[in-house]
């Protein structure tokens, strides 16, 4: 994973800053649109078999605007900034939901997102010494991946019957690599972040 200034990453990069009105924008708002709803769902009538569909559509979408921004050639700086929103709104709203419903700890729901409130400070330094956000790094994609997998997983597994007595040690074995890959990206993330912030003092 490396970063660039933004002047110099703005030139290889070839995105077009002004696109907002494309189809793959199109379909990172109704998946950020969707994250209300699947709080609801899993707060409210606790309707968890809707609230895995519309998680799962949100996976769906997730490659589909990736895939659509590449075949379309509509690359856009706002749907690069979209899309990890999205996926990190859905984590944070999947471990509140989790949390409240006493499936996981808080301490665990705490330790993914004092990741990426740390790495966020870290962004702000990058942004504030001339550097651009460093591309996604493949421990970050694996890990989000598990995640993302483990969260449906573990709904299913909160109820009772044969269906959530298999599903549970999946889910579990999902949440547990999921969060130490997390942890671990992060942690690559922040030492890039502090050699590339002191090549600029």
């Amino acid at each position: 994973m490396t970063a660039a200034p933004e002047s110099r990453q703005a030139g290889e990069r070839h995105v077009a800053a002004d696109r907002l009105l494309t189809l793959p924008n199109l379909l990172s708002v109704l998946r950020l649109l969707g994250v209300p709803l699947f709080l609801w769902l899993m707060l409210g009538p606790h309707a968890d078999v809707w609230a895995i569909v519309v998680l799962g559509l949100s996976g769906i979408t997730d490659w589909a605007d990736g895939w659509l921004a590449r075949k379309l050639n509509q690359l856009s700086d706002f749907g690069a900034m979209l899309d990890p929103l999205a996926d990190r709104l859905y984590i944070l709203a999947t471990l509140l939901g989790l949390v409240l419903r006493h499936v996981i700890p808080w301490w665990l729901a705490v330790a993914i997102v004092g990741r990426d409130v740390i790495l966020g400070g870290g962004l702000w330094l990058l942004k504030r010494h001339g550097w651009g956000p460093p591309e996604v790094h493949y421990l970050g994609k694996a890990a989000t991946f598990c995640l993302l997998y483990a969260f449906p997983l573990l709904l299913i597994g909160a109820h009772h019957g044969t269906v959530p007595d298999i599903a549970r040690p999946i889910a579990w074995a999902f949440t547990i690599w999921g969060t130490a890959l997390y942890l671990w990206a992060g942690a690559v993330y922040f030492g890039q972040i502090v050699r590339l912030v002191r090549r600029t003092q």
